[in-house]
């Protein structure tokens, strides 16, 4: 009996501490409450990494009553931060801020939602409307209200090479696909992979068939891509297609069991000639490989894009609903600021979002990508969300994986004439 009441003891007590921990909401008490100034990305390595660092030092600086934490979740283009985030979006538990691509992905997702306060007030007191690009303000807008802050601007339409091996083959760096796909057959006959790939994580193969779609397109069909005015079975996507079925065919066996970095360090180490990546490639080469800028590897755009620009752009917003909402307007200041660009764009790979950055603290690669983006026609990443709704992207991150292995081009076509449903017409 006195066994029976001593259990019984025990259980009431649990029950006792078990409402005392949770919250007056009868939920436990969440990491919102914590106080801490909370970021959240996906920069865990590479020179992304290195860069947020230095911009929270700074803002750290700058502000050292208000503690932070570096909320990184990692994964390539926000694969896991992004399931991660919508999952607490979901659940009224927002961070303080979050990183998120312009266009569509922030536009078409979190704005459309209702979960974003806009920031007009803040880019009226900082003085930004005249301080980053029109294009760029647009992609973070709706409605005429703007939503969000870009730290960035990131170039998808990059060719890497590595140096050595078209000096010892005595190859110059291909800018059309006839060129590609010459220097491409020396470079297979030779032993060597003409083109790095690493799709564990699909996005990186969409890629490579986005800026094919530009380079064969052009920009303003490519444009007319996204928004319902072409046909996915248009005579012209088909020979995008076809060009990315013969592409695929001088990639390294092992492409699916890679990521992004390891595609780099295939270049980077010789064991590949090439490789289709975003400009934080460079960031890579230069802070992780230690490699120097034009002398171990080069760059061209992707082939048929000379003067246009695969723009991918990280933004910071305000959340609704955020607790300390004045501290991450504090924090959005110093990533908007000169001295906040120009912290993270060296080190990160990119180029400063700003039309006023100090051009001399980066290197050759980072003068000439600030040169020609203020000429280039701009066109908005697939890969990167920014071009269409998640949506339409998931579903051709889909096609596009299967299409790697399988190569057939009217199934291709057909997926994406399928997901062009969650286009908006």
């Amino acid at each position: 009996m006195k066994k029976k009441v001593w259990i019984y003891a025990v259980l009431a007590l649990s029950l006792i501490l078990s409402a005392c921990s949770q919250s007056s909401s009868g939920q436990p008490d969440e990491k919102k409450n914590s106080g801490k100034l909370e970021i959240f990305s996906w920069w865990t390595g590479a020179g992304e990494e290195d860069g947020l660092k230095a911009l929270i030092k700074l803002f750290e600086e700058k502000n050292p009553d208000i503690p932070i934490e570096n909320a990184a979740v990692a994964g390539g283009a926000g694969t896991n931060a992004k399931a991660v985030l919508a999952s607490r979006m979901q659940g009224n538990d927002p961070p303080a801020t979050f990183q998120v691509h312009g266009g569509s992905e922030l536009n078409d997702g979190w704005v459309a939602a209702g979960k974003m306060e806009p920031l007009n007030d803040l880019y009226d007191k900082e003085g930004w409307n005249d301080k980053f690009p029109k294009q760029l303000i647009d992609m973070v807008s709706k409605d005429g209200k703007i939503y969000s802050v870009p730290v960035d601007i990131h170039r998808g339409n990059v060719l890497w090479y590595n140096k050595k091996i078209f000096a010892d083959n005595n190859l110059q760096a291909p800018k059309t696909f006839d060129e590609f796909f010459k220097v491409a057959d020396q470079l297979k006959k030779k032993g060597i992979t003409p083109l790095a790939l690493g799709d564990k994580e699909p996005w990186t193969a969409t890629m490579i068939y986005e800026n094919i779609l530009l380079g064969t397109l052009g920009n303003e069909d490519y444009q007319k891509l996204w928004k319902g005015e072409m046909k996915f079975d248009d005579p012209k996507v088909k020979k995008a297609a076809e060009t990315f079925k013969k592409m695929l065919s001088y990639i390294n066996s092992d492409h699916s069991s890679r990521n992004w970095q390891d595609a780099s360090q295939m270049v980077a180490k010789g064991d590949a000639a090439m490789n289709i990546m975003g400009d934080w490639a460079k960031g890579y080469f230069v802070n992780d490989l230690k490699l120097k800028v034009n002398e171990d590897f080069g760059w061209v755009p992707t082939p048929g894009t000379d003067n246009q620009f695969m723009i991918i752009t990280d933004t910071f917003g305000l959340p609704k609903g955020v607790r300390n909402a004045k501290d991450v307007k504090q924090f959005l200041s110093v990533l908007g600021s000169v001295d906040g660009q120009d912290a993270f764009n060296p080190l990160k790979g990119s180029i400063p979002a700003r039309t006023d950055a100090d051009v001399s603290k980066y290197d050759e690669y980072g003068k000439q990508t600030i040169k020609e983006f203020k000429a280039a026609k701009l066109a908005a990443s697939l890969a990167h969300g920014s071009a269409a709704p998640e949506g339409f992207v998931t579903k051709a991150n889909q096609a596009v994986n299967i299409f790697v292995t399988q190569k057939n081009v009217n199934q291709l076509i057909d997926s994406f004439k399928q997901a062009s449903s969650e286009l908006k017409k």
